[in-house]
């Protein structure tokens, strides 16, 4: 999950303050939020060329120069780019996180990522069916009672081993308190290896998130350098 007041991105993880806060009643939280309901479409929406600028700039020029890339627009996500190389760059939106988040409809979210072949066929799909269903008109709770549904009717594939993604972009907009947190890779898992790397604490060099309604885990390794290759300020949060 998280450590040291640092903040995981706004699509996987909690702290242990919101941990805790997830066990209050959902009014408690929804009256809390800064962002109860959705904002107006045109919100949430970017210049396309700007996106897909944002978009690639999740991984190293190496990775993303001949990835596929996805932009989002009101028919939702479309490919912009077609790649040659099976990695698949696009930029989250806030509805991508978990139900309890304050900031689910956040408009000011922008999530760069650089997903694998692996991810992109196994991990995408999540993305794509909470996108339509947002678009759709659906409310939180319905998003999340499709989701239980979709993978209790195996709509989605298994994860992939090896299945991973960059989110390097000091350009992203990961929430309102963070910003961009910090460069890392993220690794997708099924539930089933939770807790096979050590203790999540203090001395580990990752992040481990039991993502419950999207029934994986998240392994999140912060690195040195965003993807321009600039170094990062570890003492910034």
């Amino acid at each position: 999950m998280k450590r040291n007041g640092l903040a995981l991105t706004a699509f996987t993880a909690f702290t242990v303050v919101v941990m805790l806060a997830a066990a209050r009643p959902a009014q408690a939280q929804a009256a809390k939020s800064p962002f109860p309901s959705m904002a107006p479409l045109d919100q949430y929406l970017m210049d396309r060329n700007a996106e897909i600028a944002l978009a690639r700039s999740a991984a190293p020029d190496s990775v993303s120069k001949a990835a596929e890339v996805l932009v989002f627009g009101p028919n939702g996500y479309e490919t912009a780019v077609k790649g040659q190389n099976g990695f698949v760059c696009l930029v989250h939106r806030s509805w991508t996180s978990e139900a309890d988040d304050p900031e689910f409809w956040n408009p000011s979210r922008r999530g760069p990522m650089c997903l694998n072949a692996a991810a992109a066929k196994t991990y995408l799909p999540n993305t794509i069916m909470r996108t339509n269903l947002v678009l759709a008109g659906r409310s939180k709770d319905q998003i999340f009672e499709a989701l239980k549904a979709a993978f209790e009717n195996q709509q989605f594939p298994p994860l992939e081993s090896g299945a991973m993604c960059y989110m390097m972009s000091k350009q992203g907009h990961l929430s309102d308190r963070d910003g961009h947190w910090h460069p890392h890779l993220m690794f997708f898992l099924p539930t089933a290896v939770t807790g096979t790397w050590g203790p999540n604490t203090d001395d580990t060099p990752f992040f481990e998130d039991d993502d419950i309604a999207d029934r994986m885990i998240v392994m999140m390794v912060p690195v040195p350098s965003w993807s321009d290759g600039t170094a990062d300020s570890p003492g910034r949060h």
